[in-house]
């Protein structure tokens, strides 16, 4: 495969760009290394020790990408914080993850400055200016730009977003590796889909890099050898844009982008050579199968799919996998097993839905601090998210929904996303959530809110002609009894949906048994 890892591939070329701003600053690999292991000197002297944690709350871009590999090679724990969050919401994540230091970028000032008040006043960092923080250059001016000694590998501990309850951290023991292995371990993901090693390979980053994904897919290009191309705020042609300009050949993305994208006029597609793209991966929320077969037309077979979660995973879905069960997330990976189970955790037939448990080889996590929560989303050394679903005889894995979003009316399971996916499609919709309301006489009813694609006028001419789409395609009891419109739908920047802050107002004063 070549050469594999950051800081060996940096040291070899320290020439070559490992990364780009979202300003067009290109960042060289030597630079990168130099300023990471700046940091390990200066955490260090700090009092920092291998099993020790920092946060970041830090915008896409090389200042969070530097805290990670100063994190990887030093042994730590690295949480990147969800800079969407309130003051009390990240003192709560500084506090819970023990981090010893916690850097603050200035754009996030406000809400971060309140969040340090769970760490002392010497441990606070800014990149910037900010009051009561030491500049990042407290740390890093005058150590040295050598490899730390008694390098050993640290990773990421991210926050799950969870339904209910505050979030909590997905906690993996250490390895104790060297980082240059650990990389190269690394590389076992991207694989999978095919992904090969070495320049020109150009990696765009589309999401928030607190999340999962966005940081281990990113990561692992970069252990590759790929140039990390940072976007600031999504936008679809910029996307496109980007694109063409730096030869992309990866990504990760969510069916919100391509429903955005498909909806650019056809000029702006075609104005783009997208011809590099190789391999466009999606994941996060379901993606209705039209959305995902104009996807194919646009941009060919470089379209994977996968599903997994912060504790670990998964299917993946080839693009010759989709094409032949359209619908699908795809087949377990070679080191993940899947298990489907009933309410009672019998396993179910081929072809029942039931709850979706998954363990993959030789990785352990807990819930930090909540053994409770650990033990409760466990059968045996399998784990669930919550998720339900179903196995064809093909072993190719299809989705439902979230057991908390089930729908119950009439003593009949309705899955919500069978629905959205039906109404997504519609040139009129942006945007859209169903979810059961109360119904005295069947216990709950469908409702349906819609975010009305720019330019079409909410109300009751244009609900009608929505739900009237549905006709031959959708039997009359999983239509929506009433529709609601909505300026913009409230999702997390990874593309999931909040669908509690639609749905919990309608409940107010109503026992949900789900």
């Amino acid at each position: 495969m070549g050469t594999l890892g950051f800081w060996r591939l940096a040291q070899a070329d320290p020439g070559w760009i490992a990364a780009v701003d979202p300003d067009g600053t290109e960042h060289r690999a030597g630079d990168l290394l130099a300023r990471a292991n700046r940091l390990v000197h200066g955490l260090r002297e700090l009092g920092l020790r291998p099993g020790d944690g920092i946060c970041g709350l830090a915008p896409n871009g090389v200042d969070g990408l530097v805290l990670y590999l100063a994190a990887l090679q030093a042994g730590w724990y690295y949480t990147p914080v969800n800079w969407h969050l309130t003051g009390p919401e990240i003192e709560y994540i500084v506090a819970d993850s023990e981090a010893r230091a916690f850097f603050v970028h200035e754009r996030f000032a406000g809400e971060g400055a309140r969040g340090a008040r769970a760490i002392e006043p010497h441990r606070r960092f800014a990149f910037g200016d900010i009051d009561g923080f030491r500049p990042v250059a407290d740390l890093t001016d005058g150590r040295p730009a050598d490899p730390p000694e008694a390098r050993t590998a640290g990773t990421a501990m991210h926050y799950t977003s969870g339904t209910t309850g505050r979030p909590k951290g997905v906690r993996r023991p250490l390895s104790g590796l060297d980082p240059d292995d650990a990389a190269e371990l690394m590389a076992f993901l991207p694989s999978l889909f095919g992904i090969t090693p070495g320049r020109p390979n150009a990696h765009l980053v589309t999401s928030p890099s607190y999340h999962t994904a966005v940081t281990q897919f990113g990561g692992t290009a970069l252990h590759m050898g790929h140039t990390l191309v940072y976007m600031d705020r999504w936008d679809a042609e910029e996307t496109l844009r980007l694109c063409e300009r730096y030869r992309v050949t990866n990504s990760h993305m969510v069916p919100t982008h391509f429903k955005r994208l498909l909806s650019l006029p056809d000029e702006i597609r075609t104005k783009y050579d997208l011809s590099s793209l190789r391999w466009m991966i999606h994941a996060a929320a379901p993606c209705p199968v039209p959305v995902k077969w104009a996807m194919l037309e646009w941009w060919g077979d470089c379209i994977y799919e996968y599903y997994a979660a912060t504790e670990g995973g998964g299917t993946l879905a080839t693009p010759e996998g989709w094409r032949s069960h359209p619908g699908t997330v795809g087949t377990a990976w070679p080191i993940s097993e899947l298990l489907i189970v009933d309410d009672d955790h019998r396993p179910v037939p081929v072809g029942t839905p039931g709850t979706i448990y998954m363990k993959m080889a030789g990785v352990a996590f807990e819930y930090k601090g909540d053994r409770a929560k650990t033990e409760a989303n466990r059968l045996k050394d399998h784990f669930t998210v919550g998720d339900i679903g179903y196995l064809d005889a093909d072993g190719y894995l299809f989705l439902c929904d979230r057991k908390a979003d089930m729908i119950i009316s009439g003593g009949t399971n309705i899955y919500p996303a069978e629905i959205e996916n039906e109404l997504m499609v519609h040139p009129k919709v942006a945007d859209v959530a169903v979810f059961g309301i109360p119904d005295e006489e069947w216990g709950e009813q469908i409702k349906a809110v819609i975010e009305p694609a720019p330019g079409h006028r909410p109300g009751p001419e244009l609900a009608e002609e929505i739900l009237g789409s549905l006709r031959g395609r959708l039997a009359g009891m999983k239509w929506p009894k009433s529709v609601d419109f909505i300026a913009e739908m409230p999702r997390e920047p990874n593309g999931k949906l909040l669908k509690r802050k639609l749905r919990d107002p309608y409940w107010e004063g109503h026992d949900r048994a789900i």
